[in-house]
């Protein structure tokens, strides 16, 4: 009995000491300060009550305590906006109303400062600066190599493509890497390309007339199947007439253009410029690209020993110098309606050679306010302010990357302020250029290895020779590249032109304007359309290019 009750006794105290802890947890008191017990079941819901509400006080005291945070931090960064808006008006000037971008393009800058034109300071910066520094390229390198793994197939070829390349050279060269990776894509036997013979320079220069063939098929080899002409089986197929959809994505042409090359066997592609899409193409695409373009496609012995010794001849005395592709041609001024210090017979001849191009849609053009929106090449004249205005000493040597100069004054307005200006028809003799007379695609061939060779390259428009020499500069090493920020430049110009801009003012407002613009690395901007995005050929990071920190990009 006595160990019963013992058992009775320790049962009821472990019960007893077990709702005293229930008690404390769930005691709460009323208003007027009672302690209700927890066993009444009012007192239970009452509780229960209790704690909801608590819960919703604590939430709301901890939503005020956010919302206060949020809206402090709100405060000091609208502070430091108007401190900085209140720094950037403070400098003198006259007030535009235009919002423009002084320092980089949208697509060397993946933060964009936005300031008014006015805005951009007038600081005494050193009159000679070292003008001739490359950017620096950090650890980045060129990086084209065909992995083992991704050798051509030995599966049986689709059928057979025909490449009419068509536009200058450069046109042409962009458009035959493309046409090399779809043959890729398609499983397509790729036969030599067409030049275009029709353009405005009327080249009747073929293939081989340019370009190293025996090299352009052994790079590609491993890549693709590349023949001379068609195979006599197939020599009196009448091919299937196709011009590619622009800006194209792998997928049109493993579905769309494949299953006609398998029905006709044989496609000639009517154009080859721009079919390929810039982005969402596989890193081997990509890469096979840059082969064809910057190692297959290499141009005659020929030219490439007539360009190194006009590289030789500009670096005498290890004098550094500039390749300034002026592109105030004759084509390119009709074709934009840009007319700016040009003659009144000037302007009406572009005028009518624009309107007797009929694949030239815009006819009835503003050239000023075509100008003012930085669509314009500038002029002689501007680009030699310009180049003045960055510090390039009056003796810096010049080579011109164009054809003719457009307008009775040629390039006298740039010989006026640098001297040395010198051009394939002055740094060659006759004997070495005979082979090229009248070739204009070779002249420019020619041209475009003594610019990508250039210590610095200025481009005056954005064109397809602009945009091919910048990137196979950067796919160098990023190799000093000046892009002139023309829309802003061409206000500072009038400005300096009507008196209401000091020299020294002009010029420190220049250089600031393009101290981020000299062609260092940066991701390739994508954009709202293919029209909007940067050219592939013009940045081929990435793709193409590697970063030893972040492997391949």
């Amino acid at each position: 009995m006595s160990s019963g009750g013992d058992s009775s006794g320790g049962a009821n105290a472990g019960l007893s000491q077990a709702m005293g802890t229930r008690r404390r947890v769930t005691e709460f008191a009323d208003e007027s300060g009672h302690v209700n017990d927890v066993n009444d079941s009012s007192a239970i819901r009452n509780a229960a009550v209790y704690r909801r509400r608590m819960r919703f006080w604590e939430f709301k005291a901890e939503r005020r305590k956010i919302f206060w945070i949020c809206w402090g931090l709100i405060m000091v960064s609208s502070f430091s906006l108007v401190a900085r808006l209140s720094f950037i008006t403070s400098f003198r000037g006259v007030v535009e109303n235009d919002f423009l971008i002084p320092q980089k393009p949208v697509y060397e800058s993946s933060v964009m400062a936005i300031l008014l034109f006015n805005s951009v300071p007038a600081t005494d910066h050193d009159q000679n600066p070292d003008v001739w520094t490359k950017p620096n390229s950090g650890d980045y390198y060129k990086c084209i190599n065909r992995p083992f793994n991704e050798n051509r197939s030995d599966a049986v070829m689709n059928g057979y493509i025909l490449i009419h390349a068509n536009g200058g050279l450069n046109q042409m060269r962009t458009g035959i890497s493309d046409m090399v990776a779809i043959a890729k894509i398609m499983n397509a036997t790729l036969v030599y390309p067409s030049l275009d013979h029709n353009s405005f320079w009327t080249d009747s220069s073929d293939f081989k007339d340019i370009f190293n063939w025996n090299h352009f098929q052994e790079v590609l080899k491993d890549d693709i199947e590349i023949v001379e002409s068609l195979p006599p089986e197939y020599a009196a197929v009448k091919p299937l007439q196709k011009p590619p959809v622009s800006w194209s994505k792998a997928g049109y042409y493993k579905e769309t253009i494949v299953s006609l090359l398998k029905k006709h066997k044989v496609i000639q592609f009517t154009h080859s410029d721009s079919r390929l899409a810039n982005n969402y193409l596989s890193k081997s695409i990509q890469r096979l690209r840059c082969r064809a373009m910057y190692d297959a496609l290499r141009f005659t012995d020929t030219i490439e020993n007539l360009a190194m010794k006009l590289v030789d001849r500009l670096r005498t005395d290890n004098k550094p110098y500039i390749a300034l592709h002026l592109r105030y041609e004759k084509d390119m001024l009709a074709f934009t309606g840009c007319t700016h210090n040009l003659t009144a017979e000037d302007a009406e001849e572009l005028k009518v050679m624009r309107h007797n191009v009929k694949h030239w849609k815009e006819k009835d053009i503003d050239g000023e306010a075509r100008r003012l929106q930085g669509g314009c090449p500038i002029t002689p004249r501007e680009a030699a302010v310009f180049l003045e205005a960055m510090g390039f000493p009056s003796d810096t040597q010049i080579y011109i990357v164009a054809g003719k100069i457009y307008g009775k004054n040629g390039v006298s307005a740039i010989q006026s302020k640098y001297p040395n200006v010198l051009s394939h028809s002055n740094l060659a003799t006759e004997e070495e250029l005979a082979l090229l007379k009248n070739r204009q695609n070779q002249l420019a061939a020619l041209d475009y290895l003594v610019a990508v060779e250039s210590d610095v390259f200025v481009y005056t428009y954005d064109g397809n020779m602009a945009k091919a020499v910048q990137g196979h500069r950067r796919f160098e090493g990023f190799r000093k590249t000046i892009n002139p920020d023309t829309r802003n430049f061409v206000r500072l110009i009038d400005k300096l032109d009507n008196g209401t801009l000091s020299w020294e003012k002009f010029s420190s407002k220049v250089r600031f304007l393009h101290a981020n613009r000299t062609g260092a690395p940066y991701h390739r901007m994508p954009g709202e359309s293919p029209k909007q995005e940067e050219n592939f050929y013009a940045n081929p990071l990435p793709g193409c290019i590697c970063n030893k920190q972040e492997g391949l990009l």
